[in-house]
């Protein structure tokens, strides 16, 4: 039997005007309009782009960044969950945590330089937030050292983050790396929740 708010979450996902409209578009999820309201914003992708997906199942940030960089980019999508294939996109499935997913993920780039790092990582929550911070912070910082050894000069990053512990430390971190660090809050991003994004642009080696 469901809990009443497991059943209200439920109800409140269904009749979320995000998730009407992924469906009727074909989109694999509400989360495309959070990247494409950054992208329309801040002209993110444009065509022939290497992009990661960080943390990427159901595929919709992938999804759309495969249109943006077109059949002369690449899109590498990697998430512990089973994804179903994508058009354009090479998938990898593993814990980003574990090395030899973060070697297969190196390895699939073939040497490439990355122009855009996205990640949408998040740990499963427990409801405590003194458990759930460091760990989402964790993640954020292995997509901060993927970053910067994989975007070639000048590459960006975007990352979903958490406000709370952690937070000011990441953003002077991220702006000794990158000439601009902004933070980006799409109107997809349900108000209740902490996730912000921080846009970090021009990598400076």
């Amino acid at each position: 039997m469901r809990s009443k708010s497991s059943a209200r979450w439920l109800r409140e996902h269904f009749q979320d005007e995000y998730v009407q409209r992924a469906r009727a578009e074909g989109w694999r999820s509400r989360a495309v309009y959070k990247l494409s309201e950054v992208d329309e914003r801040d002209r993110l992708m444009r065509p022939g782009m290497t992009v990661v997906d960080l943390g990427a199942a159901p595929g919709g940030w992938s999804q759309y960044a495969a249109r943006r960089v077109g059949g002369d980019g690449l899109v590498v999508a990697l998430d512990v969950l089973p994804m179903d294939a994508l058009a354009g996109v090479e998938c990898i499935q593993g814990d980003f945590r574990e090395q030899s997913v973060y070697d297969a993920l190196l390895r699939r780039l073939a040497g490439r330089h990355v122009d855009l790092v996205l990640s949408d990582m998040a740990p499963n929550t427990s409801g405590m937030r003194a458990v759930d911070q460091p760990r989402a912070m964790h993640l954020v910082e292995l997509a901060v050292e993927f970053a910067r050894g994989a975007l070639r000069p000048g590459g960006d990053f975007l990352v979903k983050v958490f406000q709370g512990e952690g937070f000011d430390a990441l953003l002077r971190d991220l702006r000794g790396s990158f000439a601009t660090v902004n933070s980006r809050k799409p109107k997809a991003s349900r108000a209740r929740s902490a996730e912000l994004y921080l846009l970090a642009r021009n990598y400076r080696l």
